[in-house]
């Protein structure tokens, strides 16, 4: 399951590739995003310690994405915030440990379930940019809306 810290790194990095490069203050982004300014402080701190934003401080300071936004997908946002995509640690392509009850890796139906899982996930994830998000026509991302709004 997505985080809340998840969803509003998502929805921060949204609305920094609405800026189209412009720096936008986290007072700014937390206002317009409804997410609370504090929590808001630290995870940009994690997106810029990622490199997936960068900051600058002083009066036209504040953040902006490192890259362009059709260069930053919304698996990598994921991965650095929540971590692993996997369902189960010996899934997982990047952060693989086998499981202590495992007696036959090849042989495990959950693995190879869990694995299956994982590459649909992910091959979502890695192919959705901030960019495409933008350009989705009239749809709002379901990660994405507000837990009060009605999903689409």
């Amino acid at each position: 399951m997505l985080s809340q810290r998840c969803r509003y790194a998502l929805k921060a990095m949204i609305n920094l590739a609405r800026a189209e490069g412009a720096s936008r203050g986290v007072s700014t982004i937390a206002a317009e995003e409804n997410i609370p300014r504090k929590f808001l402080e630290a995870i940009m701190s994690d997106l810029r310690r990622g490199e997936l934003v960068d900051s600058a401080r002083g009066k036209m300071g504040g953040y902006r994405l490192a890259r362009p936004a059709d260069l930053i997908t919304f698996g990598q946002v994921i991965r650095l915030i929540d971590g692993p995509l996997a369902l189960l640690a010996c899934a997982s392509q990047n952060f693989y440990k086998r499981c202590d009850d495992c007696t036959d890796e090849t042989a495990c139906v959950l693995r190879r379930i869990m694995a299956n899982v994982r590459n649909e996930v992910s091959e979502i994830l890695d192919r959705t940019t901030l960019a495409g998000a933008l350009r989705a026509p009239g749809a709002v991302h379901p990660l994405l809306q507000d837990d009060a709004a009605p999903a689409a």
